[in-house]
């Protein structure tokens, strides 16, 4: 599966001149804290003195998992067709907070386990009706994997030409917690009990009996361990093309939004394949999953927020994003000590 993004790393000569800038405004050096420090690399992230955020857009990518059948979620795979709806219908967390924000929400069928009814904000991308069952074969073929990846980059690239420059990327996936646990333990070697959490809400039965199913599906697959190979046999659909996504928003120079456990695993393989993906990422928090903060600190990352949240779907994002208009408008709009007269 070749793979040809040219990702440039951030232009570091407007550093200097982005600092000057925040340093000038009228306040005490350094007393915005975060918010100084997300100023600075929107800046460099658009090579801008003056950076904007132009038609935000969320992409939550949705697609069905094999490995359900093993029992590891709470929830029937038939919720991921029915939260679809519900998104389309705009009655779900992350239409509710898209909307107050004013953020583009797109869903894309990367491989619902069902024919979904056509919608304006449902983009039909389906590579097949779920993966397979990773616990006895690779959930996806080689070519699936591509096509994913390549059906990612290629919606990002719609929403660039209409003018986006700030994107994130959600889910929808009953048994993606699945995945993404045996994906990061296979990438980052930390063991697999620290990798897999409680996902939709297991029991401790249920934890110690996904922790064995998963177990026994790395087993099978004990010789995989090159990134694209591990998206292949344990990803999903959405999963894929969450990664074809990161890798063609960060080529575009595009500011890159980052939701939780699963959008986390998607860009832990995007960056193993092209580490500055990560130089166009704010992590927008971090999620009560067991794992996240491990997957985090594989980032160096210091995420906006902390709320607990554990639903995905892009939520965090879009409740950051307000930090990021913040950072944005203090820095664009916030008078200097020169312009207002104020002794410094």
């Amino acid at each position: 599966m070749p793979l040809n993004f040219a990702i440039s790393p951030l232009n570091s000569t407007l550093r200097s001149a982005l600092q000057a800038k925040i340093d000038q405004k009228t306040k005490p050096r350094g007393s915005l804290g975060q918010l100084e420090s997300l100023a600075l690399h929107v800046g460099l992230c658009q090579n801008s003195l003056t950076p904007s955020l132009n038609k935000p857009c969320m992409l939550i990518f949705a697609g069905d998992h094999g490995i359900v059948e093993a029992g590891v979620s709470a929830y029937p795979q038939t919720v991921t067709a029915q939260m679809v709806a519900n998104f389309l219908t705009g009655g779900a967390a992350i239409s509710v907070l898209t909307r107050q924000h004013d953020i583009e929400l797109l869903i894309v069928d990367a491989g619902v386990n069902a024919d979904l009814n056509s919608h304006t904000k449902l983009i039909d991308a389906k590579i097949g009706k779920g993966t397979q069952n990773f616990l006895t074969q690779p959930a996806m073929t080689a070519e699936e994997c591509a096509k994913a990846l390549q059906a990612g980059a290629d919606q990002v690239l719609r929403q660039h030409q209409s003018g986006c420059n700030c994107i994130g990327f959600g889910e929808m996936g009953i048994g993606n917690t699945s995945s993404a646990a045996v994906m990061m333990h296979r990438l980052t070697g930390l063991s697999l009990v620290r990798c897999v959490g409680r996902g939709t809400g297991l029991n401790n039965g249920q934890l110690q009996h996904k922790v064995i199913v998963l177990q026994r599906a790395l087993n099978k697959h004990k010789d995989v361990t090159e990134p694209l190979d591990v998206l292949a046999t344990f990803g999903g659909f959405e999963i894929a093309m969450m990664v074809g996504a990161y890798l063609k928003a960060a080529e575009l120079g595009m500011l890159i939004l980052v939701d939780g456990f699963i959008a986390g695993t998607a860009l832990l393989v995007a960056s193993k394949l092209y580490p500055h993906v990560l130089d166009y990422c704010v992590f927008s928090h971090i999620s009560s999953e067991q794992g996240h903060q491990a997957l985090l600190n594989q980032f160096n990352a210091k995420p906006l927020l902390n709320l607990e949240l554990r639903l995905g779907e892009g939520s965090g994002i879009a409740l950051a994003y307000p930090l990021l208009q913040s950072a944005v408008a203090f820095l664009n709009e916030m008078a200097t000590f020169a312009e207002a007269g104020v002794d410094h």
